[in-house]
């Protein structure tokens, strides 16, 4: 018996999701080491790191996908979406993360296994590529397609042609891929050796040819809707795609120096320097054009975005907002309540900022989960957020589920409410002798 097989033994009689398996010393044992090679002696006991309830990224979509403790899977929102993922339950175990398009999800399990649902025409379906995805380590998506990076550092991709989902052109380019990364109808895969390739809509970002030749060293690519940002590694900017969402940067190229990270709304971006400020271009009404409150944007140490306006969190804990007032843009009514913000998550045009004492403060559209009044005084204690493209799903410290926004889109979660209900976290002893097959 291997370590990993015990660790799956020990996720279904404990019921918890489990990560490592730890010898009494503290040293992290190999999951693909036999029980008598990793040293372990009957009777030992071990311990293991237990993981948390943890939402999938969902902002594309109109569901929601939660992977509990045990790595099974609940999924709830719109049923032919992805909200529904009741053909293909009894697959999902060992599911370790999860990728959403539109209208369907990827689960990626323990064994680098994929598992589809939702519309087979946006990426449900993953038959025709069933036997590439194996050893699977990373999933990305675009609105219509899924790209999945496997530990070779091939790539398998599937769903709309139109939107990602065929890379036949292109694939003998796929190697030695470390990372991918979209906009709605394209991808770009960042190469060991630094270098970028590209597929998909060749309007949205597809077509990289222009600035081939400067794609270089590039660390991190950010997507807005139709437009690719890549970070080189001496902290410049490369832009590429259509040029009124994000594109085209040359009108604020020079001040793009010392870059740590860029942030995309659907037809802007936000990239945030080394010197703790903010330089943004693309369309102004969607935060393209951050001059109103760029003497406040200093210190800020993550950004956020929804649909249309952006979120910056500044080192004493404060936030700044700009973009399309309605889409969250305007964060002057809960000004006050933002403090000591940790964490902030956006659907398409709402912002839910987590507070250091756990508790939640909401803007932006009341429909896309602006207002949380009517669960405020059960989001205590959280400890993270996630959105789907119009509600809001939070896990608390005590492992229950607080959601809101807009019923259809994953904010009425009362279906599943007992499915996300709180899991005890027994020990884990470990008797060797138990076992017919020790290895």
């Amino acid at each position: 018996m291997t370590v990993n097989e015990l660790r799956l033994l020990g996720q279904r009689a404990l019921g918890v999701r489990l990560g490592g398996l730890v010898a009494a010393g503290g040293e992290l044992l190999q999951g693909t080491s036999t029980l008598r090679a990793a040293g372990l002696k009957e009777n030992a006991t071990i311990g293991a790191t237990v993981r948390k309830a943890v939402l999938a990224p969902s902002q594309r979509s109109s569901a929601f996908a939660l992977i509990r403790r045990d790595g099974s899977v609940v999924s709830w929102g719109l049923p032919n979406w992805g909200g529904d993922s009741s053909a293909v339950q009894s697959e999902l175990r060992d599911v370790q993360f999860i990728q959403a398009t539109v209208k369907a999800f990827a689960a990626v399990r323990g064994d680098g296994s994929v598992v589809t649902w939702g519309d087979k025409a946006w990426g449900g379906n993953s038959t025709a590529v069933q036997e590439r995805l194996t050893s699977v380590q990373h999933v990305q998506a675009s609105d219509g397609a899924f790209a999945a990076v496997r530990t070779d550092g091939g790539v398998a991709t599937w769903g709309d042609a139109h939107l990602g989902g065929d890379s036949s052109t292109i694939q003998d380019s796929l190697v030695d891929v470390q990372q991918v990364q979209s906009t709605k109808g394209a991808f770009a895969a960042i190469r060991a050796d630094g270098t970028v390739v590209t597929w998909g809509d060749a309007k949205r970002g597809g077509d990289s040819s222009m600035v081939q030749a400067s794609l270089q060293n590039v660390r991190s690519v950010a997507g807005s809707k139709g437009a690719f940002a890549a970070v080189c590694g001496d902290g410049t900017v490369i832009t590429w795609g259509y040029a009124k969402v994000g594109g085209d940067s040359s009108l604020v190229q020079n001040r793009l120096r010392g870059v740590l990270q860029v942030c995309a709304s659907e037809t802007a971006f936000a990239a945030l320097l080394t010197s703790g400020e903010v330089v943004t271009w693309g369309d102004a009404a969607y935060g393209g054009d951050s001059s109103e409150v760029q003497s406040q944007l200093q210190d800020v140490q993550q950004i956020a975005s929804s649909k249309g306006a952006f979120a910056a969190i500044c080192s004493d804990g404060s936030v700044v907002t700009w973009g399309d007032a309605n889409r969250g843009g305007d964060s002057s009514m809960v000004r006050e309540q933002l403090r000591d913000v940790q964490q902030i998550a956006a659907t398409s045009g709402a912002f839910a900022a987590v507070l250091d004492n756990g508790g939640v403060v909401t803007w932006g559209y009341a429909s896309l989960g602006g207002d949380s009044s009517s669960v405020q005084e059960r989001l205590e204690d959280v400890q993270q957020i996630q959105a789907s493209a119009g509600a809001f799903a939070a896990v608390l410290a005590d492992g229950n589920v607080v959601t809101w926004g807009h019923a259809t889109m994953g904010g009425d979660s009362s279906t599943v409410q007992e499915q996300l209900r709180r899991t005890s976290l027994p020990l884990l002893p470990v008797a060797l002798d138990s076992f017919h097959d020790a290895g």
